[in-house]
């Protein structure tokens, strides 16, 4: 396709989702779940033609060299779909966030004043390798009144092309515009660049990927972005730590999906138990796999564990590999974490209360968990409903971002006649 060609299919796909989200935002619940429903049954009734795509880019991605953690990001099973499945009626049973009002007063004139929500509008969302995460886009979007227009990767034009059609048919059958959710299929990088120009019907970018892409649409978009930033995350374990807990933590924050965004990347040891836990979550991690970068306590206690470099402190891996550093108290991991860490998901085990208040007032992430694993910073699993990505940043949304942190709001006033004085 020449420029012109891409710019002209840009601005078009954009007008599109302008005008569906200006459809969408008077639609009721009860039609959006309709659709939400119907999409389920579809994807289900369709188990065999999504596995059948996707399995294409799962070969492309072997051929291409791709981790095996990356390729099981990309994977799609009948389970996964089953899930994806069970995750479109879980948002049918979330409160329809539109038309909430938030605050209401009543002024010494008889003006009723309410801050109602409203959707954002047009969403333009990048991601990579996770054809699921189309799902879950379209689902968060719809049901909070926006227009969506979804960008994945190369590596799963299969599976998104297919998950795409079978959401826009959905859409269809319950009369709602099918421009409300829109994929861009062509894999020119180009087009990223005219989307993110597009102020004028685009509300806000969401990149959710590698740092490359984020970077990208933070110097290039002139809407507002959302960051789905790094997740190097930390679990810091205390002096005072239960290390039966602290290694059942580690593992589960390191092993149990090493891909995503909230497992852990680098693990703290308070110097005075690093004798006794270092050899034991040593062997275990390296009986899972993992490779163990340190510094050089860490490698005196660890035979196996290779020397650590800068970069590794700041790394997200998304791999079975973890960087180890003995820290001589608590200040020293606080001060780690604000050095290296990306505001994302830290954690402390600690059976002093001191020290996990110390932490979780001194650590600024999206979340600060204590005795528990960095796995749980996720939409779901904190009661939140399903979402879009994790922020990092501070403004406008920090943590899982669902239905409300897709939304804005508008005041209504009411009046009977008010004119000012």
């Amino acid at each position: 396709m020449t420029d012109q060609n891409i710019a002209d299919l840009c601005n078009q796909m954009a007008q599109r989702a302008k005008l569906a989200s200006r459809s969408l935002a008077t639609v009721g619940r009860a039609a959006k779940d309709r659709w939400l429903n119907h999409a389920a049954d579809a994807l289900l009734s369709q188990t065999t033609a999504i596995v059948d795509a996707n399995a294409l880019d799962v070969a492309g991605a072997q051929q291409a060299g791709l981790t095996a953690a990356m390729i099981d990001r990309l994977r799609l099973t009948p389970a996964r779909i089953q899930s994806a499945a069970e995750g479109l009626r879980q948002v049918t049973n979330l409160p329809d966030p539109i038309g909430r009002i938030r605050e209401g007063s009543l002024r010494p004139n008889g003006l009723e004043v309410q801050k109602v929500s409203v959707p954002l509008g047009v969403i333009f969302f990048l991601y990579e390798s996770r054809p699921n995460v189309t799902i879950d886009a379209a689902a968060l979007c719809v049901k909070s009144g926006n227009a969506v227009i979804l960008r994945g990767g190369k590596e799963a034009i299969h599976s998104n092309s297919i998950l795409h059609r079978i959401l826009s048919d959905s859409l269809r059958a319950v009369d709602l515009p099918a421009d409300a959710v829109q994929l861009v299929k062509t894999l020119d990088r180009d087009a990223v660049g005219y989307f993110l120009k597009l102020d004028d019907c685009i509300d806000l970018a969401i990149p959710r990927g590698g740092e490359s892409l984020i970077r990208r649409v933070a110097a290039e978009a002139r809407m507002p972005v959302l960051k789905h930033y790094l997740g190097n995350c930390h679990v810091y374990v205390d002096r005072a730590a239960d290390l039966a807990m602290a290694e059942r933590i580690v593992v589960n924050a390191k092993c149990q999906r090493p891909g995503v965004c909230n497992a852990m990347e680098s693990l703290l040891v308070h110097t005075e138990i690093a004798q006794s836990f270092l050899p034991r979550i040593g062997a275990v991690l390296s009986e899972k796999g993992v490779e163990l970068r340190g510094c050089a306590d860490t490698c005196r206690a660890l035979k196996q564990a290779k020397p650590a470099t800068e970069s590794d402190y700041a790394a997200e891996y998304c791999d079975l590999i973890l960087s180890i550093k003995v820290m001589p108290n608590l200040d020293a991991a606080i001060a780690h974490i604000a050095q290296y860490g990306s505001k994302h998901s830290d954690a402390i085990v600690t059976s002093d209360w001191n020290a996990a208040r110390r932490f979780t007032q001194a650590v600024d992430s999206s979340a600060v968990l204590v005795n528990a694993s960095t796995r749980f910073n996720d939409g779901f699993e904190l009661g939140l409903g399903a979402e879009i990505g994790i922020s990092t940043d501070k403004f406008h949304a920090r943590g899982p971002c669902g239905l409300e942190e897709l939304t804005s709001y508008k005041y209504v006033v009411l009046g009977n006649g008010q004119v000012r004085e």
